[in-house]
């Protein structure tokens, strides 16, 4: 069976790719390679795909005309591609376009896929709020523009379902970290300051933040429970993520700890639209997709560290 994966040259995407290709699935992926981070290291995850045969093709999902050259014979969609993140360089108009004007051609580009089984909706526990601890059913309240785009992409999808005109469904990803983190991200950075002797910027109050920092692995068990299981979750939202709890600050702890080496914190104001608790409420996961994550943040840690020191040092 042949996939579409968007936002396959990124961080979750290419993981997503190369789980799928091993499951013995076909996988094209797409990706419009950004300049949100440094294009180089798309590029180098591509790297990685392409010697697993997984063809990456340049796509921007905002133009339609960039559809053309896709063939229409996917079983799923799996929709990673997005403006990410809580950016103050990020505008609204870059999160419309890349979250909700490029799921809506998505979509109409999936209704050409007539053996289409499931249309699969990445989203983000920052459609909950500021506090993201709630499960599935809680009414969202997104703080951000990234919240709130993300939101109506969802919506976008899941009316499809409602209106019997797609099967697809929703997942909600909680604080993904790992091998291939986004260099802006938490432990990406904090790793990359601790061997280039840089200070950390720390919003202000953050350390006290609480997250369910969830390994990529972890993450992948599931969407490919959900991927296996597409018929029993036609119209569902689906928390994916760890019930462990950390803070940021137990986060830099580990990491220091791990490096053996102390990381210098700058303190910058707060971000506005940062969320404050989140704690994966993965009942549903559970009961559906016998989802169990099992990786220790320290364990997860070390991994992302070794994957670092093997791309970049």
């Amino acid at each position: 069976m042949k996939v579409l994966v968007t936002g396959a040259a990124g961080f979750i995407g290419s993981h997503a790719a190369e789980a799928l290709n091993k499951e013995g699935y076909e996988v094209i992926g797409v990706d419009n390679f950004s300049d949100y981070y440094d294009v180089k290291l798309k590029e180098l995850n591509v790297e990685s795909l392409c010697k697993n045969n997984i063809n990456v093709k340049k796509v921007d999902l905002r133009i339609a005309e960039d559809y053309k050259d896709l063939p229409i014979d996917f079983d799923f969609i799996m929709h990673f591609a997005a403006q990410p993140g809580i950016s103050a360089t990020s505008t609204f108009e870059q999160y419309l376009q890349n979250n909700v004007i490029a799921t809506q051609n998505l979509i109409e580009f999936a209704h050409q896929n007539k053996k289409l089984k499931h249309f699969f909706n990445i989203s983000t526990s920052s459609v909950y709020g500021l506090e993201a601890t709630f499960p599935e059913d809680a009414a969202a309240q997104p703080a951000s523009f990234y919240g709130v785009t993300k939101l109506a992409a969802e919506q976008l999808v899941l009316a499809e379902s409602r209106a019997k005109r797609l099967n697809s469904s929703s997942l909600r990803l909680y604080s993904v970290y790992g091998p291939r983190e986004r260099p802006e991200k938490l432990y990406t950075k904090l790793i990359a300051c601790a061997f280039n002797n840089e200070k950390f910027p720390l919003f202000s109050g953050s350390e006290k933040h609480l997250r369910s920092f969830t390994y990529v692995g972890d993450i992948l068990e599931g969407i490919l429970s959900a991927v296996k299981k597409h018929h029993e979750i036609n119209g569902e939202i689906i928390n994916l993520g760890t019930e462990a709890e950390y803070t940021t600050q137990e986060g830099i702890d580990y990491v220091e700890e791990l490096l053996g080496k102390k990381i210098e914190l700058e303190i910058k104001p707060r971000r506005k639209g940062d969320q404050w608790h989140t704690r994966a409420n993965i009942n549903k996961a559970k009961k559906i997709l016998d989802y169990h994550p099992t990786t220790t943040l320290k364990d997860g840690l070390q991994r992302q560290i070794n994957w670092y020191k093997a791309n970049f040092l």
